[in-house]
């Protein structure tokens, strides 16, 4: 059966979704929150304790790669403590979501600010929601020989850490400069500078305890860069498919539209979804960011009976995620339409072998 066109949810208010949800869904454990805490954290303990316990660089660099994967895990947990889902105490959640955003040299503050107003606010709407904007073939061939190289990088389910890596935390966080106006932006300097410390001292550590530059390439350098592939990766998956349109006209767009018909369900094994903190059933997380993820798949059941036609959901693969790289890499957004980057080069061809001819 096709499934019905946006446009349906054009005039539903997301508040009429949201009537969906059973009420246990937004019941805060303190217990569980701090459990799963617990055990991110010895998980991210025990593959750093290996890296500064080996004495082979593989088992260094090994350690290094899990080291990597336990910070993804933390950083979906903070993720939610940003959200305000986790604890009733807004300086509770700063203060275990900052150390918990540590590792990957994320900062709290400055990440909570983009994420929770222009993400979860716009989502799918680029001229605000910018982060997996897809260039139109008009805009790809506009650019440079070097931008459309990095694009295509972006574009890769190897390489995508690059689209995170440049779009988000160097330019949305590192080089972020606040209004002079806004009220707490000093606060967003001393994240930076407390970040900025914690890298110096970890790699200092790192180096004289874990091995010297070896040391800091597996405890420090590696877990980043595999975290930023990790989250490039989710996110991208979140709210990317071939049948998942982008907008940059208000009039098309609305915030159910965002947050439900924009928004994917990924399901991954029981072990997967327990250590991403369910995050890839993320349409529920986006018609009410204040579930727990702990409670996200009883939302997603929810939901999903009154409104699993206009759902996008399909099981993990790698096979499946490579074909929407392939598909999702230039977009029309006035038709509505995705275009490979080799359909989008015939496209350019054809009118010049018109005119040729």
């Amino acid at each position: 059966m096709d499934r019905p066109s946006f446009r349906e949810l054009r005039d539903v208010k997301l508040q009429t979704v949201r009537q969906a949800i059973s009420p246990e869904c937004y019941k805060r454990s303190t217990f569980r929150a701090l459990f799963w805490y617990a055990f991110d954290l010895a998980l991210y303990l025990g593959a750093i304790t290996g890296v500064f316990l080996s004495q082979n660089a593989a088992f260094k660099l090994f350690f290094g790669l899990l080291a990597g994967c336990t910070v993804a895990f933390m950083f979906v947990w903070a993720h939610d403590a940003a959200h305000g889902t986790l604890f009733k105490s807004k300086r509770v959640a700063e203060f275990l979501g900052t150390v918990f955003m540590l590792p990957s040299f994320n900062m709290y503050r400055l990440w909570s600010y983009g994420h929770n107003k222009v993400h979860h606010g716009f989502t799918s709407f680029t001229p605000i929601d910018w982060i997996w904007r897809p260039l139109t073939p008009a805009e790809y061939a506009a650019k440079s020989p070097l931008q459309r190289f990095v694009y295509r990088l972006e574009r890769s389910p190897y390489t995508c850490a690059l689209h995170y890596l440049l779009r988000v935390w160097w330019a949305g966080m590192v080089r972020f400069k606040p209004d002079p106006n806004l009220r707490d932006r000093h606060m967003f300097s001393l994240s930076k500078a407390f970040t900025l410390a914690f890298f110096v001292a970890y790699s200092v550590l790192a180096y004289q305890h874990a091995g010297g530059v070896l040391g800091v390439i597996a405890a420090v350098i590696l877990p980043f860069l595999v975290f930023n592939y990790f989250i490039a990766l989710f996110v991208f998956l979140h709210h990317t498919h071939p049948d998942i349109p982008y907008f940059d006209q208000r009039q098309e767009w609305s915030n159910t539209i965002g947050q439900v018909y924009c928004s994917t369900i990924v399901r991954c094994s029981a072990l997967s979804e327990m250590l991403i903190h369910n995050i890839m059933i993320h349409i529920p997380h986006h018609v009410d960011n204040r579930i727990p993820f702990y409670h996200l798949k009883k939302a997603y059941r929810d939901l999903k009976r009154e409104y699993g036609q206009y759902f996008h959901e399909y099981r993990f693969r790698f096979s499946t995620v490579v074909g929407i790289f392939k598909r999702c890499q230039l977009y029309d957004y006035e038709k509505k339409v995705w275009y490979s980057f080799r359909e989008a080069a015939v496209m350019r061809i054809n009118p010049m072998l018109r005119k040729a001819a």
